[in-house]
Formats: C-alpha cells, sequence, structure tokens
C-alpha cells in the first residue's frame, strides 16, 4: 500500500488535469489539509454526507470569486463558522 498522502496528491493532481484546471499557484498540501480539515469538522459537526456536499458548495463559491485561489481560506473560515453554531433539529 502506497503512501496515502503521495495518492491524494497524485490523484488531485490528475484530476485537476482532467477538469482543465492549473494548480501552478496552489500549494497542493496546504490546499488538501484545508479541504480535509473542512470535511472533518462538518461530518462530525453536522452529518457525514454533508462533508463532500460542502467542499463543492466551498469549491462553487471560491471559483465565482475574482481570485478563487485566495478565496478558499475564507470560504473554509464561513462554512466553519457556520457549522461550530449549528444545531440540527
Amino acid at each position: 500500500m502506497g503512501d496515502p498522502t503521495t495518492t491524494v496528491d497524485e490523484w488531485v493532481v490528475a484530476a485537476a488535469q482532467q477538469l482543465g484546471l492549473d494548480l501552478g499557484g496552489v500549494d497542493r498540501h496546504e490546499l488538501i489539509t484545508a479541504v480535509l480539515d473542512l470535511t472533518a469538522d462538518i461530518a462530525h459537526g453536522v452529518n457525514r454526507p454533508a462533508a463532500p456536499v460542502t467542499a463543492f458548495l466551498v469549491g462553487l463559491a471560491a471559483g465565482r470569486a475574482t481570485d478563487p485561489v485566495a478565496a478558499v481560506p475564507d470560504k473554509i473560515a464561513a462554512v466553519r463558522d457556520l457549522a461550530a453554531l449549528w444545531a440540527p433539529p
């Protein structure tokens, strides 16, 4: 079995290429860590199925920003703030 960090990094590179995304200015390690931390917070604080959907929403919101790469931390922080206050019915 390979190193999981290497596998995720390789997957991110391959998926980005497949989607036509240029990750030239992105610190992949930082990106991967931020998204994994976010999805863990959502999975434990809201519910598991909400985690990947939230990651998609953050990516969609960041992608619509003027500077998508710079927008990611702000979008993650906004969702984390919401999750911290979340009290499911």
